[in-house]
């Protein structure tokens, strides 16, 4: 994958991991995304509210709020938006729930940076086919 290629877009990465959420935003800076990461679901959401995000990457098994409810919310808000959910593998049920309501893909956890960059570039890929009518 091509460094700074992604330049412009804008992801969200949503986690209650603090490593996670460091490592993804590490991971795909280097691709050109500009990132911003939230441990806590309510203050993500209300960035989200603020700011038109391109990506959102949430956790699905978090406090209060659960990924499940961070992607209705997204896609109440933004239906253009890709929302790719991290899951635990004992979580599977969860995440086909979320392909069924509308997610992009799905990652379980633990999963290796270079995956979730590629999952990313694919969504940031569908993102610019759709807005070029192809």
């Amino acid at each position: 994958m091509e460094e700074g290629k992604y330049k412009g877009l804008e992801v969200l990465v949503l986690d209650d991991e603090p490593m996670v959420c460091r490592s993804v935003k590490i991971a795909l800076r280097r691709l050109g995304f500009e990132v911003e990461a939230f441990e806590d679901p309510e203050l993500a959401l209300r960035r989200f509210d603020e700011k038109k995000f391109d990506i959102v990457v949430t956790d699905i098994v978090m406090g209060d709020i659960d990924g499940i409810q961070v992607l209705e919310h997204v896609m109440q808000k933004s239906s253009s938006t890709k929302v790719i959910i991290i899951t635990a593998f004992a979580m599977m049920d969860m995440a086909r729930k979320a392909m069924a309501s509308g997610a992009f893909d799905f990652i379980a956890k633990p999963f290796d940076v270079n995956e979730i960059r590629s999952i990313v570039a694919r969504a940031a890929d569908s993102l610019n086919e759709e807005a070029s009518g192809a």
